[in-house]
């Protein structure tokens, strides 16, 4: 399942961000991500959304009826 998966946009209820295409998992980070730039820090978030994606188990995060996507 995991070859099929896509990293997709979400604006779902109060959430608007990053979220697997398969199961319920979104991106949702803590805080901005350390950087001495702003680019560095768009960069270094991209970075562990994509290692946070990449890494996540869909299994793990099943959908209800209120996660259809």
């Amino acid at each position: 399942m995991a070859a099929g998966r896509k990293l997709i946009w979400i604006e779902e209820g109060s959430f608007y961000g990053w979220g697997c295409s398969e199961c319920a998992w979104m991106f949702n980070p803590s805080d901005p991500g350390p950087g001495k730039s702003f680019g560095e820090m768009v960069r270094n978030v991209e970075e562990r959304r994509h290692n946070e994606f990449a890494s996540h188990v869909c299994a793990e995060h099943p959908r209800t009826k209120s996660t259809k996507r």
